[in-house]
This record gives structure tokens, sequence and C-alpha cells, in this order.
């Protein structure tokens, strides 16, 4: 029973400094897997000895202990209970992410895809892909309940969107200059190489989260994707035209980023006589066609009072801009206030 104990102790010292610790920063996946080993090991006592009153409280005694002595040494740490070492793994999990000096390379290691977790119980069981197994379930769960709505983003974006704001909320909190945060940011970028829609919606999935405390890790993606022009290109021209009116709605500094993409697309077109219709002169960007843009332009117009106003301002301004004719085929501004007027 007093090496119980002892184990007991080190993992609950272990949850500690995967929370609190910069000693993270030196991990690697031997580490990793030593750690995940561990947590696992305390889900195997607390099975074995939830129903045996005896021993149960002098593990809970030994807690008390453990906690104290660890609260002296970390201001913010949080005591482990009994009934927490049922979901030891998830505490250790969510401890590591929201570590702000966890490694990129550990986190490739529990978001990989390519290698898959191996399910065998084993003490050297691998922690590849962690993080997707859970996303998996977490898909399948939403899948498989008739009484959930499926997110608009997918689930597994979902899952990923919500991981993001909470590693992003890790690194402001702990004063991380605005350089390393970005770094991370773009870190995420290449970690999704050749999956930019899928990005994309990782992003949106991010910013349309509801919860105050992530107002500021919001603000700052906004600003870093402010900075990532052919993401940006991207977001606009790969996601349903809701999303991105719902994100429009909910962010003052997306509308005005999703303004500045249409009016760029807007600008990259004449009028064609022959056809009768606004077509694109840009072989070098992003484009849409005229029937698509006025649908951007129409779900902006009719989302709210207050968008309805700011676009119809804004495409009246640049209309004028243009000498204010209202005669078809002189200006994109002028024929698109139009449409949207009718």
């Amino acid at each position: 029973m007093e090496a119980v104990l002892i184990n007991l102790a080190k993992t609950a010292e272990l949850l500690a400094v995967a929370s609190h610790s910069s000693v993270v920063d030196q991990w690697d996946k031997q580490t990793l897997t030593r750690a995940f080993h561990w947590a696992r090991y305390c889900e195997n006592l607390f099975s074995r000895f939830q129903h045996n009153p005896t021993i149960r409280r002098i593990m809970e005694k030994q807690l008390q202990v453990t906690n104290e002595s660890l609260g002296a040494v970390f201001p913010s740490y949080t005591d482990v209970s009994f009934s927490d070492l049922s979901r030891c793994q998830h505490l250790l999990l969510d401890g590591l992410l929201n570590n702000p000096v966890l490694p990129v390379s550990i986190i490739k290691i529990l978001f990989d895809t390519v290698v898959p977790l191996n399910t065998k119980e084993s003490e050297d069981q691998d922690v590849t892909g962690f993080c997707s197994q859970i996303i998996q379930c977490k898909s399948a769960c939403k899948l498989l309940s008739p009484l959930t709505d499926l997110s608009s983003v997918g689930a597994e974006a979902e899952v990923q969107g919500v991981m993001l704001m909470e590693r992003l909320g890790a690194l402001l909190s702990q004063g991380s200059d605005a350089c390393h945060t970005q770094r991370f940011l773009d870190s995420v970028v290449q970690g999704h190489e050749g999956q930019a829609e899928h990005l994309c919606l990782v992003i949106t999935a991010a910013l349309l989260i509801t919860k105050n405390s992530q107002t500021a890790s919001q603000d700052f993606l906004l600003d870093w994707l402010w900075g990532k022009h052919r993401l940006l290109q991207h977001m606009c021209s790969a996601l349903p035209i809701i999303q991105l009116t719902n994100l429009a709605k909910k962010h003052q500094k997306f509308k005005d980023l999703y303004w500045d993409i249409l009016k760029k697309w807007a600008s990259y077109m004449e009028y064609n006589v022959t056809e009768g219709e606004w077509v694109q002169t840009s072989t070098n960007q992003t484009t849409v066609s005229y029937q698509k843009l006025i649908e951007h332009f129409r779900a902006l117009f009719t989302a709210s009072p207050s968008l309805r106003e700011d676009v119809g301002k804004e495409l009246h301004a640049l209309k004028i801009s243009d000498g204010d004719f209202d005669v078809r085929g002189l200006s994109v501004w002028g024929d698109l206030l139009s449409v949207l007027n009718s």
C-alpha cells in the first residue's frame, strides 16, 4: 500500500507540472507516453478501490497532504480529489494544452492523424493521435445522437476550434509576447498544410464560440487573420455564405475583413457589353462570379438592420466615387446597390 500511495502522490505532482511548470518545454514523446501511463495507472486505482471505504479514505488523506504541498509551490494549483482519478488522462491532457510552453512537437503528436492510436492496453501504449481519437469519438456521438443538432462546421472542427481557443487563451493569460503567440498560430497553419478548407472551419468554430472568456483570444485571432490575406481569401470563397454572415454579425473586425475582400472582388470586375454582365478581369486573384458576389452582399444586407444600414451606406459612397450614375453597366457599386434595393 505504501508503494501505491507514493505513486498516487507522484501522479498528482505530474498533473501539477503538466499544467503549471515550464519543464514541459523539454518534454519529448517518451516523456509524454510515460505521463499518460501514470495517468492510466491512477484511473485503474480509482476503478479498483472506489468501493473500498477503508483504502479510499487512506488515498484521500494522501491526496490532501499532496495537494497542500503542491498548492504551496504552484499558486494557481487546483486540488486533485479521489473522484478526479477517474478522469486522470483528461486532466493531464487539459493541463498540457493549457500550458503555454507546451512544444509544438508535442501538440503535433497528440493531433497526428496519420499514425492511428494504438488502443492495446500496455505500458507503452502509443499516445500518437490521442486528441484525434477524442475528436473522432465526439464526431461519432454527434452523428449518432438524434437529439443533438450537428454543428454547422462539423464536430471535428468544432472540437479543434475549442482547443485552439483554450490554447490561445493560455498563451495570452501567461503574458506571452505577441510574436510568440503569432508563431503558435502560424504553426497551426503549417500543421494544416494541404487542408486549407478544414483549417477555415476550425477558425470559424473558434470565432463562433459564445463564451465571454474567449473574447480576448478571438480578438487576437482576428488581428492575426488580418495579416493572412491568402487564408482570408480562401475562407471567404470556400465557406458557406451563412457562416461568413454569422461571423460578420458577431465580430465587427471580421465584418471589416469580409467587406474588404468583397470590395476587392468587385473591383476586379468590368462590364461586358456583349454579355450584358459584370465579369472578372483578374487572373492572379481568388475571384467569384457577379451572381455569387450578389449572394454575398445580399446575405449581409438582410442579416440585420445594422448590417443593412452599413452595407447600404458603404455601397452608396462607392457609387458616388464612381460618378453616382444610375445607368446599368457604369458602376459595379451602383448595380449592386440597385439589385439589393430591388
